[in-house]
């Protein structure tokens, strides 16, 4: 089949094959038009890379819930060892990012208007509402302490008993459920600003800090990024304004009011990821470039071929954008950065064909050499099988590595795949009129070519019966002892490594506000709105235990602030033991007994008052938890009413017997400070209703599904290939073609694992590519019946593949570094085992 298409193509005129470039070149950058018309670009979120989880529907959302309100949250510490200094310059900067509403919503520090708004809201209520300790003492009748605690704050100084309070809760039992309802922290409100300290003696704060900063007051500002953090624009416009206000802040100060600020968020993670990049992407790709311009020009020497290479490369770059932005609408910056890989593929076609047309130069002897050989249009020909062959099996490979769940490598894929497509389409229907133009000698390249060739055969001969043997067990023994050393890490965290400048400044801010809050979360979920809090009350104990324990830092728990309609039932009982006998208490107190019959008719009349998640969450003080909550139909973020949940058992099916997730309840509960997610895991797994929700987790769980899968594809696309390959080259010599690839895949997995480098998905992408680009050396050299043109052209295509890969190796990117260290490794075997295929079939012949 390739023969017959090689045979049409060949009765086009080269000026007809050009205009066909022409125009899939002009239909190509239409192509990039529109799709940046519709508002195409370049995203760096690395979430949009990872994996979609199929999560049940109730999971997901919780999951988009916490992402929407912690993924663009900033926080920064204000540091200095005068308080007063961090208070002021808090204030500051408080003022400054409030004045950019373009960049920043939600600018605060301590809440003060949201206490009062907790205090107003709970107040009406109060005769529902008791704490813990409280229910206890009136549980088991020890009314007495409740009331010498009374005593104790009327004759206190300092106390906050006053008369308008008492004549409405007489044993102050409000002001103490007040205290249980703010979060417990190592935090100080200090003219409005939250302060906390860093203590010298923490353990945590990194050795590598100025002593000076120890010890210091640390005042916090709290802001939302209006956009996503991983949004470039967004990403620039808030970095921008933020410097704008710390400038501002450190112009204000007197000079000797020296405060450093500290930060945190994702917004620091992913501009950090985002320079790295973009450096990676302009450093990385242009000493590739260099590099393989200097290639083509040692081993040339001429202008043309330089030209023709560079138009290959800006081709492939253009097919791989167009394809890229047309189906994804966005490109990842790091796609950019596999990319640049293409640049030392994708110049391989030409390579072949230069190669080729030197080898079919006769130099004439004499005091003038003149030069013959065949047309640009003949050398195509002559490359087309190889070319076509490569081509099908390199694009497998990308195929491949586009059936894993990744979007980010999906797109490596497609960008890879289109700009080879794109070379190639180059190499068929533009080098025949553009690169015809007549060739300098390349006898001493071809010369140097020949000799290694002979060497290897002459290495080869005697690799025969028992040195052969030797050999192959010398081979299996350091396979079998580095792959019995080679581990495996899934994390996906371990794929995430931010600057210690952005590490260790969160590290600080985490230690100071008592742990932050974590990746993992915990997912409470019941049949009905009351059957959820019921679950959530009896989770708050568990959660008590483990702070105890230490195996959490703090939570942020629903219970604590909507109570069950059980719960409010209980305290209203509990608190009618007061009561019923109002008189006698209120004499052992020594107030005035006329308070009693005002007292008894509130109570009285509070009697169906209580608190429902429709009045809290549409409260001021319940908006703060509203992403807390997520009701059935996840259109909102309160609580449907009572009425409608009764007319809706009336009208509709039981949901126990639906088993529909639509129709379930759930609460988000947070966690920080996680020190052991084992116990964490065990202690809450016997609780109804409640799951551990740890995204990282199962990502890493399909990152090793995955890993296995690409491996398992790996082996598949060997088999497939030698099908293919067997229908032109017979059974033996398609075996000896997979070979290659399969031998260099399996020699780097050893090699890796003799470098204490554990194998990831990304490895295992990069093998797929060893498949790919070993499967070509190892074609060109099947096909070819005169060796030194394909050695050169093989031998320039690695040194441009290293250069590009082994580039890679040096990334930063923890994934990009695996990837390219992979291919490093992979593709430096192939060009050392791929010549033997050239002694294979001379040895036939």
């Amino acid at each position: 089949m390739i023969l017959n298409l090689s045979d049409r193509l060949s009765r086009l005129s080269a000026n007809t094959r050009l205009i066909i470039w022409l125009v899939l070149l002009a239909a190509m950058a239409l192509l990039a038009a529109q799709a940046l018309s519709r508002g195409a670009g370049v995203q760096s979120d690395i979430l949009a890379m990872l994996p979609k989880i199929q999560e049940d529907p109730l999971t997901q959302r919780a999951i988009d819930r916490v992402e929407q309100q912690l993924a663009n949250r900033i926080y920064l510490g204000v540091v200095s060892p005068d308080q007063a200094t961090a208070v002021k310059g808090a204030k500051q900067l408080l003022s400054a990012l409030q004045g950019a509403p373009e960049a920043f919503t939600q600018v605060q520090s301590a809440d003060m208007q949201g206490a009062q708004a907790l205090n107003r809201f709970y107040f009406p209520y109060r005769f529902h509402l008791l704490t813990a300790q409280q229910k206890d003492l009136l549980a088991t009748g020890q009314l007495a302490k409740l009331e010498a605690n009374t005593l104790a704050q009327l004759y206190n100084a300092f106390g906050y008993a006053n008369s308008q309070l008492l004549s409405q809760d007489p044993l102050l039992l409000y002001p103490e459920l007040l205290k249980q309802l703010s979060p417990q922290r190592r935090l100080k409100v200090v003219d409005g600003i939250l302060v906390g300290q860093e203590l010298a003696q923490d353990a945590s704060a990194p050795t590598s800090l100025n002593k000076d900063t120890q010890g210091s007051s640390v005042a916090i500002v709290m802001a939302q990024g209006v956009g996503s953090a991983f949004n470039p624009k967004a990403q620039e416009l808030q970095l921008a304004r933020l410097e704008e206000a710390i400038s501002q802040m450190q112009q204000s100060l007197e000079p000797e009011q020296e405060v450093t600020v500290i930060k945190g968020g994702a917004l620091f993670h992913a501009a950090a990821a985002t320079t790295q990049a973009k450096r990676e992407v302009s450093s990385l790709g242009l000493a590739s470039l260099i590099g393989v311009i200097l290639l083509v020009w040692l081993a040339f020497r001429s202008i043309m071929p330089l030209t023709i290479a560079a138009l290959t490369i800006a081709t492939s770059l253009l097919f791989a954008l167009s394809a890229t932005l047309w189906i994804f609408t966005q490109v990842h910056l790091l796609t950019l950065v596999f990319g640049t890989s293409l640049i030392g593929i994708a110049i391989d076609y030409s390579f072949h064909f230069y190669c080729e047309r030197l080898q079919s130069q006769k130099a004439v002897s004499g005091t003038a050499t003149q030069t013959t050989g065949i047309t640009a249009t003949d050398a195509v020909a002559r490359v087309f099988p190889a070319a076509s062959l490569a081509l099908l099996t390199t694009v497998i490979a990308y195929l491949a590595i586009g059936l894993t769940p990744f979007p980010g490598m999906q797109q490596v894929a497609v960008f890879c795949a289109a700009g080879l497509l794109g070379a190639y389409l180059t190499l068929i229907f533009a080098y025949p009129k553009l690169a015809n133009s007549a060739m300098r000698p390349g006898d001493r390249a071809l010369g140097l070519a020949a000799r290694y060739l002979n060497a290897m055969q002459t290495i080869a001969r005697p690799i025969n019966g028992a040195k052969g043997i030797a050999l192959a067990l010398g081979l299996l023994l350091v396979a079998i002892f580095g792959l019995n050393r080679l581990g495996v890490n899934d994390d996906i965290r371990a794929l995430q490594q931010s600057p210690l400048s952005v590490t260790q400044g969160e590290q600080r801010l985490r230690q100071v506000m008592s742990g932050g809050t974590d990746n993992q979360f915990i997912l409470v979920r019941a049949e009905t709105a009351e059957e959820l809090l019921t679950r959530l009350e009896a989770l708050s104990p568990t959660l008590g235990s483990l702070q105890h324990q230490g195996v959490l830092g703090n939570s942020v728990n629903l219970a604590r602030y909507l109570p069950s309609q059980a719960s409010q039932q209980e305290a209203y009982r509990l608190q009618g033991q007061i009561y019923h006998k109002l008189p006698e208490v209120l004499a052992r107190l020594g107030l005035d007994g006329d308070l009693a019959p005002s007292l008894m008719a509130n109570f009285e009349a509070s009697a169906n008052e209580t608190i429902t998640p429709d009045n809290f969450f549409a409260s001021r003080a319940g908006e703060l938890f509203a992403p807390l909550w997520l009701t059935p139909d996840g259109a909102q973020a309160h609580a449907q009413t009572q009425a409608q949940t009764q007319a809706q058992a009336k009208t509709q099916p039981s949901d126990k017997t639906s088993g529909s997730d639509g129709a379930t309840y759930g609460a988000i509960v947070l966690l920080g400070g996680i020190t052991d997610l084992h116990a964490l895991t065990q202690a809450i797994s016997p609780l109804s209703g409640v799951s551990l929700v740890d995204k990282v987790q199962d990502i890493s769980d399909v990152m090793a599904k995955y890993r296995s899968l690409t491996l398992s594809l790996l082996g598949l696309a060997l088999v497939v290939a030698g099908l293919i390959f067997s229908l032109r080259f017979g059974l033996k010599m398609a075996l000896c073609i997979t070979a290659v690839p399969a031998l260099a895949a399996l020699l780097t997995l050893a090699g890796l694992g003799l470098a204490g480098s554990p194998l990831t998905l990304f490895h295992a992408l990069a093998l797929i590519l060893v498949f790919g680009i070993g499967v070509d050396y190892s074609l060109f050299f099947a096909e070819s019946h005169r060796g030194e043109g394909v050695m050169m052209a093989v031998f320039m295509s690695a040194c441009s593949t290293l250069m590009a890969f082994g580039l890679l190796a040096f990334s930063q990117t923890p994934a990009i570094h695996y990837f390219g260290l992979t291919l490093l490794l992979g593709i430096g075997l192939t060009f050392v085992l791929s010549p033997f295929i050239h002694t294979l079939t001379r040895i036939d012949k």
